[in-house]
């Protein structure tokens, strides 16, 4: 069964606040989910329109469970955190296999 992914890319961080609340749910929002964090906050090189910001990938068993997890209360109540507080492009992609 193919993996799931979250793939995040911040474009901006208007408010640092409520970045730090998104990140005390999110946490363990994702860990009660089966996400597995593989990058985040690491070096970054972008090319063509990429954003070299704060870029986050989070690893789940499959497409379905990191669709889940996105959906979950826990993390619903992280994203209310989050709020207006920052710009960033989210996905849920699925593995090759």
């Amino acid at each position: 069964m193919p993996k799931g992914y979250w793939v995040s890319a911040y474009r901006t961080i208007s408010d640092p606040e409520k970045l730090a609340a998104y990140n005390k749910l999110a946490g363990p929002a994702v860990k009660a989910g089966g996400g597995r964090i593989l990058a985040r906050d690491g070096r970054v090189v972008a090319y063509d329109a990429g954003i070299a910001q704060r870029t986050i990938l989070i690893e789940f068993d499959s497409f379905e469970q990191a669709v889940a997890a996105h959906e979950s209360p826990a993390y619903q109540e992280a994203l209310a955190a989050l709020s207006d507080g920052v710009e960033r492009d989210f996905r849920i992609v699925e593995g090759i296999d």
